[in-house]
């Protein structure tokens, strides 16, 4: 099967909630108005309480509480609740994914999207688009899963899912990869061409015809996030260190591992938001 064949089978695509739909088009649109989408969040009563949940977490330390979405919109920022509110669309088009560890997975996208955000902002990069296309370019994992459940289970058997080699044994094994898919799943939702061009460039961002910074850190994010899900020693995450890919960000070794806080606090409450 090539990889339009996976994505033309309606039948087998996710279906995303009305909201997350309306927020995929509001990248689109730069008049977007708070109220506008505080309206279409408070739609949803799940989803309203874990926004004020994680408006009133400890994290924030706020001396009042947040009582409505559009006060946590303007607390938290139209761009990351926007963030937020995909990745608890994608979460729940996928709940019934089977053969994976979701809650593992969604946690290992998290913490990839925080440390890559945390990456663009010390490069200078935008910070809340590197966080989008950080935590959307997993998700081809998961139409894999469901499209092509015994041959995904073959490679499963054979390589962990977050093996920093797992994309090039999906290359060699299926003539495609899963970041292939979440850039044309992302094509199939509208995302806005920059997003979905970095998330093409991602597994390998030194090759790209043209190069993408926010790829390049979410490559680095995802480095950081799979040795805290699968908790490498010191010494293999220093043999795995993309130096090249480091390099071209200017973030050196050292830099990483002493200025970096625990992807745990940088992803603070925001786990919630995918359950």
């Amino acid at each position: 099967m090539d990889i339009k064949s996976l994505l033309d089978q309606p039948h087998k695509l996710p279906s995303v909630p009305s909201v997350t739909q309306k927020l995929i088009a509001s990248f689109s649109d730069e008049d977007v108005a708070f109220k506008q989408i505080a309206e279409q969040i408070s739609a949803d009563p799940a989803l309203s309480a874990k926004l004020l949940r994680l408006a009133n977490s400890a994290y924030f330390h706020l001396s009042r509480t947040i009582g409505t979405v559009e006060d946590a919109l303007h607390m938290l920022g139209f761009v990351m609740v926007r963030n937020l509110v995909l990745g608890n669309g994608m979460a729940a088009a996928f709940r019934n994914t089977k053969g994976m560890d979701l809650q593992q997975f969604w946690r290992y996208n998290l913490y990839a999207a925080s440390a890559a955000r945390w990456v663009a902002g010390k490069a200078g990069e935008n910070a809340d688009l590197t966080f989008t296309v950080g935590l959307m370019s997993g998700i081809g994992q998961l139409q894999m899963h469901v499209v092509l459940p015994r041959e995904v289970l073959m490679l499963d058997k054979s390589m962990h899912v977050l093996d920093a080699g797992r994309a090039a044994l999906e290359q060699e094994t299926l003539g495609f990869h899963n970041v292939d898919v979440a850039a044309e799943l992302a094509q199939l939702w509208n995302f806005p061409q920059p997003i979905v061009y970095a998330m093409r460039c991602v597994v390998d961002p030194l090759s790209a015809k043209e190069y993408s910074e926010a790829a390049a850190c979410v490559h680095l994010g995802n480095w950081a996030a799979r040795n805290a899900i699968l908790q490498t020693s010191k010494e293999q995450m220093q043999a795995s260190y993309p130096l090249a890919v480091a390099q071209r960000l200017e973030m050196g070794w050292d830099r990483i591992t002493e200025e970096m806080p625990p992807l745990s606090e940088l992803c603070a409450g925001l786990e919630e938001m995918l359950s």
